[in-house]
């Protein structure tokens, strides 16, 4: 069930957003070659709890999950897409890598989820290009969420930004409403057509995240359970902001 919410939640949300964007600003200031996971891990906690707010991704276990998500933040390098596990499986942050710091935040009780794709040192031409597309068709799903539209508009917006490139588009994984939960409805695919899908009412609040795989959409889930990787190994970007519809557009809360 598809839940709106009030201007007094979207002001916590609008509050939590804010230093949900300054912890993972902080996040991304950290990466470099040698750090580890488990370093990113340990940072954003601390960050959370300095502020007095919770991480929504910790002991969350989601619909069919077998067991609880045992960390603050998703990490994923490289092939990994998302849901990477940083404090199971410790990486070793290596020069060319990317890298997709993935955070869920509690503030006042109410959810903002938000991602971003880091380089690590210098990347290749090819890799620039990845992040740059996936961040621009955030942008993009963002300029096509407007009250009275539809999830399909996000999706299609998305998707076109990756044609030109002949990038994979994930379309097993998704964006989402999120607010009172860390996943509610509706569910935001990165393709569609304009005009189908749930209408986006003033009021409610999703999560848009695109995914744009380097080679092959097909993706592969690995054994722990969460972390989903691409299925020929090559490189994914993942950019995500909390929105809420307006009847003029889209207000982005994770900035």
């Amino acid at each position: 069930m598809i839940k709106l919410k009030t201007k007094e939640e979207i002001a916590i949300l609008r509050e939590g957003g804010k230093r949900h964007a300054a912890i993972l600003a902080s996040l991304a200031q950290a990466v470099r070659p040698g750090v580890s996971s488990q370093d990113l891990e340990d940072l954003a906690r601390k960050l959370i709890s300095e502020g007095g707010d919770e991480a929504a991704f910790l002991d969350y276990k989601p619909s069919g999950a077998k067991r609880p998500y045992p960390a603050a933040l998703c990490v994923s390098v490289n092939d990994e897409i998302v849901h990477g596990i940083p404090n199971e499986t410790v990486k070793i942050l290596k020069e060319g890598d990317i890298v997709s710091l993935d955070l869920g935040l509690i503030h006042k009780g109410l959810i903002t989820d938000a991602a971003i794709t880091v380089p690590v040192g210098k990347i290749s031409s090819e890799l620039e290009k990845l992040l740059e597309a996936t961040k621009k068709a955030l942008a993009m799903g963002i300029k096509a969420a407007k009250g009275g539209k539809r999830v399909g508009d996000i999706g299609n917006a998305i998707s076109k930004v990756a044609l030109p490139y002949k990038y994979g588009v994930v379309e097993e994984l998704s964006g989402h409403g999120v607010g009172y939960l860390v996943h509610e409805d509706p569910y935001i695919p990165n393709f569609g057509q304009s005009g189908k899908g749930e209408v986006l009412s003033p009021g409610l609040v999703i999560a848009i995240e695109p995914m744009f795989n380097l080679g092959t959409r097909e993706i592969k889930l690995d054994e722990d359970g969460y972390t989903y990787r691409t299925a020929d190994g090559l490189p994914s970007a993942h950019f995500e902001h909390t929105v809420v519809i307006t009847k003029s557009g889209a207000e982005v809360l994770t900035q």
